[in-house]
């Protein structure tokens, strides 16, 4: 059986008022080599090799195993090779990353036959919700949602586009991760009809800000009623960094993914400077881990696993 790798970006998804459904890749990649061995071993660098490294408990080795359960498939042990560079439990699509690796790896080493549609797919059903998944595997800005079960099951749809050239992106990571099961829970069960148009009006304008490169119209469009007041809670950047969106260099705030980061959508790469230094700025002592320079990234299945 033929060596395998592949690279996975990291991603930011709800934007503001893209709850589960909006997305982008961001250039910080988990990178998977395997190749057949006779037990399995992981060899880990970068960003928290002890959890990347574990043999007992792993994500990536679990999903590479159900995926070929479920096919009926044998299990091939893999010696691999891990370097990821995704901060865990940040918002930031750690688990969409890992599980897309699993369900490419249990594609490629059982022959399951699968094309790339067919492993975004499977990964956006692990994941519960399509957003993170699909910026990651098709890069850009994503949008995505199910079709209604007509018999067949529902199916997976998906737009990407590539943001503006010039755009940038900073992480703010803060000190302390962040459970997503911890971040759902702070939501509530139901909105007001005021709070679903509010969300609906921007979700629709920061897509087409996005495609259209309107800068001048991301700040407001990255507006949310629906997760974000309720998040703000659990992550306590967000009220402190939220208002920065629309000073100069700034389009836009949003938390990333569930938090506990915070995503600031950057006019160009000049701003970086002047935008950390107010973030510092405005947050407190041990508040902030680091900050995170980031460019829109390729997907996985879009640079093409080998």
């Amino acid at each position: 059986m033929s060596a395998f790798s592949i690279h996975l970006p990291a991603t930011s998804a709800n934007l503001g008022p893209g709850f589960d459904t909006l997305a982008v890749a961001l250039d910080r990649h988990l990178e998977v080599s395997a190749e057949t061995g006779t037990e399995f071993s992981i060899e880990a660098t970068g960003r928290h090799p002890e959890v990347c490294g574990s043999l007992g408990r792993n994500l990536l080795l679990d999903v590479y195993r159900k995926t070929l359960a479920a096919n009926g498939k044998e299990v091939q042990p893999l010696a691999l090779r891990v370097h990821n560079e995704i901060p865990l439990g940040m918002g930031m699509g750690s688990s969409a990353a890992v599980r897309l690796a699993g369900v490419a790896l249990a594609a490629h080493f059982g022959q399951l036959g699968w094309d790339s549609d067919r492993i975004l797919a499977e990964g956006v059903r692990l994941e519960g919700h399509p957003d993170n998944a699909a910026a990651c595997w098709l890069g850009g800005f994503v949008a995505g949602s199910w079709t209604a079960d007509h018999g067949d099951g529902p199916r997976l749809q998906t737009v990407s586009f590539r943001l503006p050239e010039a755009w940038r992106a900073l992480v703010v990571i803060p000190t302390a991760p962040l459970a997503t099961v911890a971040s759902r829970a702070v939501l509530p069960e139901s909105y007001t009809r005021a709070d679903v148009v509010f969300n609906l009006q921007r979700a629709s304008l920061l897509t087409a800000a996005f495609a259209a490169g309107r800068a001048n119209l991301v700040a407001d469009a990255m507006r949310d009623r629906i997760h974000q007041p309720y998040r703000s809670q659990v992550c306590p950047l967000l009220p402190a960094l939220e208002s920065l969106a629309g000073t100069p260099g700034v389009l836009g705030v949003a938390l990333s993914g569930a938090g506990p980061a915070i995503l600031l959508i950057l006019e160009s790469e000049s701003a970086f400077e002047s935008v950390e230094a107010e973030i510092r700025r405005r947050t407190q002592s041990g508040e902030v881990a680091e900050i995170l320079r980031c460019s829109f990234g390729a997907g996985a299945g879009e640079t093409g696993a080998r």
